[in-house]
């Protein structure tokens, strides 16, 4: 007789992982993508100093988005472990190690977002300071704290390469998954770099889309079960 329980089915695994993606970066787009726009008006420091203090709720609201999205993903990155070590144990330790690397670069950068919430306050000890002066301290934080996430987003395009390979040699999961998957990685990298040597390069929609397929193929279809089970007795 078989039993089948939360800790030992690979479908329940796979739909952990899935719901712990969603989850996890279920703000991301928002305070990622959406914010920084909404409150940085390029070339501008005044203007954008005027529309955090005239939006602070939401600018905070921002800095702990991007915080829950960091830290939720750790947990996703042992899920996934959990589902992927069948496949190849020390590329799925790989995987989990690269993006812890790049979840303390990401946390301490939203230092520089905390700060501009100083830099703003009108705190008697600010007045040694002239306006213009704290507003051009904040707006560099901006830019630094951009800068600080395309560091980050080397490590967080590098775990989805052996993320990729691992899906890729699976047969539990399509392939086409897993070339999606590094092909968003090599993407995320290539962006950074291209930043560092002065090159605007905005793909980040278009390298999202590998994440958003193996997030919806996890919550839909799962794992195919009997070629998990399979890889699982190989890897004994």
């Amino acid at each position: 007789m078989t039993t089948h329980t939360a800790e030992t089915s690979p479908l329940v695994r796979a739909r952990v992982a899935g719901a712990l993606y969603l989850i996890a970066n279920i703000f991301a787009p928002f305070t990622l993508l959406y914010l920084p726009s909404r409150f940085i008006v390029r070339g501008d420091a005044a203007a954008t100093a005027n529309k955090i203090i005239a939006s602070e709720s939401l600018f905070r609201f921002g800095i702990a988005g991007n915080s829950f999205t960091f830290i939720g993903n750790i947990f996703l990155a042992l899920a996934l472990y959990q589902l992927l070590k069948v496949v190849n144990r020390n590329m799925a330790s790989l995987m989990v190690i690269l993006f812890l690397v790049g979840v303390p670069i990401a946390m301490l950068n939203e230092l520089t977002q905390l700060a501009v919430l100083q830099l703003l306050s009108g705190a008697g000890y600010l007045k040694a300071y002239a306006t213009d002066q704290l507003q051009a301290l904040a707006y560099l934080l901006l830019r630094l704290h951009d800068q600080g996430l395309l560091i980050a987003h080397i490590f967080f395009g590098l775990w989805l390469l052996p993320m990729g390979y691992l899906v890729f040699r699976s047969r539990f999961i399509p392939r086409v998954v897993g070339v999606l998957l590094v092909i968003a990685g090599v993407g995320y990298v290539v962006q950074s770099f291209a930043a560092f040597l002065g090159y605007n390069v905005n793909i980040i929609l278009f390298t999202g889309m590998g994440e958003l397929v193996f997030l919806l193929w996890l919550l839909i279809k799962g794992v195919n079960v009997e070629r998990w089970k399979k890889r699982a007795l190989e890897s004994l």
